[in-house]
Order: structure tokens, then C-alpha cells, then sequence
């Protein structure tokens, strides 16, 4: 499966922060912010969690959930979410099954050494399930408010 802009997006289901499993299409009816992201604690993933939060108001306006992806454990999201009050939810892609479907899950390099892991990207799916815009390769500073001025834009 690959994932196209102005097509359904991957449908998927994973077990959420709050114990819960969640699918995508339990968010039909309303837009929604689909990010990705390597790993809870670490400085630029905070950020990124903590600008959502700080936005948090602005995307419910314009009728938008936010979920953030990882392929950290539920437990591991939860301490994340009361670390820092994070009012949404934490998916756990432990499989990195969904990262993979949506063709996030890469090789990557850091101080000499390669890995596989998350792309940091983000991607806007409509209320009718059909993703219409995508940023892969994320830097942190501005995204946020990036993502909020597309959904104001183009589907408010």
C-alpha cells in the first residue's frame, strides 16, 4: 500500500495511550493531524508535542484531532502525556507496521551509525478520510502553526 495525497488515506488501527485501540476511520466527520515522530522525551519530539498542545484550542476550532505516532509502548506514551499534559493521543506503532504504510519508516544516520526509524512527518487527512497534504522530513520550529494555517486555509 502507498500512501498518495487526494487519496483515502492507509486505514489502520493501534492501541492508544489511553488503552483504547483506535482506527483512523473512528475520526470520520472530523480533519485530522497525523504525525509521526521517532521517539517520546527526546528535545525535538517534546517540542513538536508541546507546540500541538499549545495550539490545541485553534486545531478543535477547526473541527481537527491531532495524534502523534511512535513506535514507543503505550506505557512509555502515558508518562509522556503526564509529563507534559499532552491533551491527545499517543498511537503505539510498535510494529512499525502503520510508519511503514505511510512510508515513514527509514534508514537513518546518526553520529556514524545507521538505523531504521521514523521519518518525522506529518500529514492532514480530511473529513472524509482522504489525505490532502503531507510534510515529510519535518523541522520542528514553525510546523505546527504550518499545519494549523493549511487546515485554516483549505478545509475550514
Amino acid at each position: 500500500m502507498t500512501v498518495e495525497t487526494g487519496k483515502q488515506a492507509p486505514e489502520f488501527e493501534l492501541e492508544a495511550s489511553n488503552g483504547e485501540v483506535v482506527k483512523l476511520s473512528d475520526f470520520l466527520g472530523k480533519n485530522v493531524v497525523l504525525y509521526f515522530y521517532p521517539k517520546d522525551m527526546t528535545p525535538g519530539c517534546t517540542t513538536e508535542a508541546c507546540d500541538f498542545r499549545d495550539q490545541i484550542e485553534k486545531f478543535n476550532d477547526l473541527d481537527a484531532v491531532i495524534i502523534g505516532v511512535s513506535p514507543d509502548p503505550t506505557t512509555r506514551h502515558q508518562k509522556f502525556i503526564e509529563k507534559y499534559g499532552l491533551p491527545f493521543l499517543l498511537l503505539a506503532d510498535i510494529n512499525h507496521q502503520v510508519a511503514e504504510a505511510y512510508d515513514v519508516w527509514k534508514l537513518k544516520k546518526n553520529f556514524g551509525k545507521e538505523y531504521m526509524g521514523i521519518e518525522r512527518s506529518t500529514f492532514i487527512i480530511n473529513k472524509d478520510g482522504q489525505l490532502v497534504k503531507e510534510w515529510r522530513k519535518v523541522q520542528v520550529k514553525g510546523h505546527v502553526e504550518e499545519a494549523l494555517t493549511y487546515i485554516r486555509e483549505h478545509l475550514s
